[in-house]
C-alpha cells in the first residue's frame, strides 16, 4: 500500500519541476530564452531544473514564429545562433547545420566563455528583466501550463516596453 504523502509531495511540487543540482536539490524550473540580437524575446520554455540545457534547445529553434519583416518573405529560422558551452554537442550543431543557421557555440575545454560575453549579455539582461516579474522570480503556480503562460506575459510586456520607447 503507498503512503499518502508520497502521493500528495508530487502534486505539491507540480509539473515540470526538477530537483535543482546547485541549490542543495531544491525543486524548481529553468527558464529557457531565444532572443534576437538587441534582446527582444522571440522563444521561451520551461523545463524542470534537472533537465540538461542541451535537450531545451531544438523545441526553443522550432518554437520560434514566423516573423514579418517589412522587406522580404517571412523568416522562419534566425540566420545565426550563439549559445554557451551547455549545448556543445555534435548532434546539436549537426541538427543546426542541416537546418542552414550558422551556429557560434563555445567548445568545452578550448574556448573561454568571455569571448561569448559580448554576444551573451543581452540574454542576461533579458534574462534579468523576466527575473523582475514577482511571479517568475518564484514559482507559485503548480501547473505548468500557467506558469508558461506568466512566461509568455512577461516577454510580451518586455517587447511592449521596447518598442513603445
Amino acid at each position: 500500500m503507498r503512503d499518502r504523502l508520497s502521493e500528495h509531495a508530487g502534486l505539491e511540487k507540480g509539473d515540470l519541476t526538477g530537483p535543482n543540482p546547485v541549490d542543495r536539490g531544491k525543486y524548481g524550473s529553468k527558464i529557457y530564452l531565444v532572443t534576437e540580437r538587441t534582446g527582444l524575446p522571440i522563444s521561451v520554455g520551461i523545463s524542470g531544473a534537472n533537465l540538461h540545457d542541451s535537450q531545451a534547445l531544438i523545441p526553443l529553434v522550432k518554437g520560434i514564429p514566423p516573423i514579418r519583416s517589412r522587406r522580404g518573405r517571412r523568416r522562419r529560422k534566425p540566420d545565426k545562433l550563439h549559445a554557451d558551452k551547455g549545448y556543445d554537442y555534435p548532434h546539436l550543431r549537426r541538427w543546426l547545420r542541416g537546418r542552414g543557421i550558422t551556429h557560434r557555440i563555445a567548445r568545452k575545454g578550448i574556448e573561454l566563455s568571455q569571448r561569448l560575453g559580448r554576444y551573451r549579455w543581452t540574454i542576461e539582461r533579458t534574462m534579468a528583466w523576466l527575473v523582475g516579474c514577482r511571479r517568475l522570480h518564484r514559482r507559485y503556480e503548480r501547473k505548468a501550463d500557467h506558469f508558461l503562460a506568466f512566461t509568455s506575459i512577461a516577454c510580451t510586456l518586455i517587447c511592449y516596453r521596447r518598442l513603445a520607447k
